[in-house]
């Protein structure tokens, strides 16, 4: 019941009450975001959502007008803390995870959950194996069980692992503590970036 009713109106009424507060964030950093460089406010990122379904996933733009896509050696995307691709605001809202906020707008469109397995690219889907494509299951979220836990110290075919573990395991229980786990990990900013170790470590699984 909590997975095919309650979670989704848990999900809507927390996104209509911390809406007009992102709306403050938004007025701030809109502004600094576009007059860095004169683009974009948003990054609207194509991924995949429940059942294969690919939607725009809003964040706030991180990095400079075209960047070049650069990808780890397991497929996914390249995240560091010295990214010469990054914004001056882009690195601090990357580092407080504000970038992320703007999916609020997609939970309330129905697209994402508060917590479910993090979107995949849409050309990830020919990578799946076995049973990954269950991670499709469900709606994918602004954060969970992989993202609280591990945030950016696994491989990417570790965290559909834990993306799976997490819909066998689903719960309000569970969902209650990925937040709690979140908030702190948000707070004390571990594991936001991926360093030169987990990145020598992601290219060694990869080659096998």
């Amino acid at each position: 019941m909590y997975k095919r009713l309650f979670k989704r109106i848990f999900d809507f009424i927390i996104a209509f009450v911390v809406l007009p507060f992102w709306l403050i964030i938004l007025l701030i950093i809109g502004p600094i975001i576009y007059f860095q460089d004169r683009g974009s406010i948003f990054y609207n990122a194509p991924r995949l959502g429940k059942d294969g379904e690919v939607f725009k996933m809003y964040k706030f733009r991180s990095m400079k007008v075209n960047a070049p896509d650069l990808r780890n050696a397991d497929g996914s995307t390249f995240n560091a803390e010295d990214d010469p691709r990054l914004t001056k605001i882009g690195k601090f809202i990357r580092k407080t995870s504000l970038d992320e906020t703007p999916q609020l707008l997609n939970i309330i469109k129905g697209d994402m959950s508060i917590i479910g397995p993090r979107p995949d690219l849409p050309e990830h889907r020919k990578l799946y194996e076995g049973n990954e494509e269950r991670k499709l299951e469900i709606r994918p979220g602004v954060t969970g069980y992989n993202q609280a836990y591990f945030r950016n110290t696994v491989t990417w075919k570790e965290r559909i692992k834990n993306d799976i573990y997490y819909i066998d395991h689903l719960s309000w229980w569970l969902d209650l503590k990925i937040i709690i786990k979140t908030v702190k990990s948000v707070l004390k900013r571990e594991d936001i970036f991926i360093t030169e170790k987990k990145l020598v470590l992601s290219r060694s699984i990869a080659h096998g």
